[in-house]
């Protein structure tokens, strides 16, 4: 019994790790650290740190990935520093659309990014593509696969600001979710 011991907890040790694994990157938590961390610092930091960490090829947490990237180009000073944050995100929303090109979520969250870049930087020549596609998914649910609460906070988002025009938004507004 004594000789297995050592296996036992190999064997333990390695599942926890893999359990603990897939709830780091828990998409539900991971929504609601990206909004967090839109509003706070702090919350941006560890959850950037937790994405950076994050290297394999989910399109849906790639695209948190880079959420995390866009997200720090708001607290970082130095416009070089913003500039490069946001063109990293980018690139790496680029890899997790060519994944998953039909989800409206990595669509919406590259539109978060692309739609407050400003024009002159060329960094933003998706918004259009994006806003049509989470457009369409939003009219096509619950058919589109989206959870009732992620629908209902795209569809509230993309009605704030100048996000739609106002044709799009009179489409948002009559669309039950």
């Amino acid at each position: 019994m004594l000789k297995n011991l050592p296996f036992l907890f190999l064997l333990v040790l390695l599942h926890s790790s893999v359990w603990a694994d897939s709830t780091r990157y828990n998409v539900s938590q991971l929504r609601l650290q990206y909004l967090q961390a839109s509003k706070e610092e702090a919350v941006a930091l560890q959850f950037h740190k937790k994405m950076s960490a994050y290297n394999d090829n989910d399109p849906l947490l790639l695209a948190y990935k880079a959420a995390s990237e866009a997200v720090m180009a708001k607290y970082v000073w130095n416009p070089y520093s913003k500039l490069k944050q946001v063109k990293t995100a980018n690139a790496i929303f680029e890899d997790a659309v060519a994944m998953d090109k039909d989800n409206a979520e990595i669509r919406f969250l590259r539109f978060t990014l692309q739609h407050y870049v400003p024009r002159y930087l060329n960094l933003s020549g998706q918004v259009e593509e994006d806003k049509e596609m989470i457009i369409q998914s939003l009219k096509a649910y619950p058919d589109s696969g989206m959870s009732k609460p992620l629908a209902r906070t795209i569809r509230d988002f993309m009605l704030t600001k100048d996000h739609c025009t106002e044709a799009e938004k009179k489409v948002l507004r009559n669309i039950n979710i």
